[in-house]
């Protein structure tokens, strides 16, 4: 029975198997600078059992270990840096195209 959160490099996610049932968060890498955790998924019979955090906790560390940025595309992920704001550093800078072609960083407060 496996309880830690493991590195699944080969399928791009992070895992926790608990009595058999498994919990990821999955990635991507966009460049060798940064990864962008694309979703996470706990079972229902997992939930409540902060295993979202853990994953969250382990993939974050991993990414800091590895000298690499996050992207939170995941909206669990997005809030979990918000609550926990020793891993806001880790947020990488994100370049937005609007479709009139103008650029901004996530978080301008200009508006076109």
């Amino acid at each position: 029975m496996q309880e830690r959160v493991v590195k699944n490099e080969l399928l791009k996610r992070y895992e926790l198997v608990i009595d058999g049932v498994l919990a990821l968060l999955e990635y991507r890498e966009e460049d060798d600078r940064r990864l962008i955790f694309t979703h996470t998924f706990v079972p229902k019979q997992l939930r409540g059992k902060n295993v979202a955090a853990q994953l969250t906790t382990f993939a974050l560390q991993d990414a800091e270990g590895l000298h690499k940025r996050v992207i939170a595309q995941c909206s669990y992920v997005d809030s979990f840096i918000k609550r926990n704001p020793k891993f806001a550093a880790l947020r990488a800078e994100v370049k937005l195209q609007s479709s009139c072609g103008y650029s901004t960083t996530k978080g301008d407060s200009e508006s076109s």
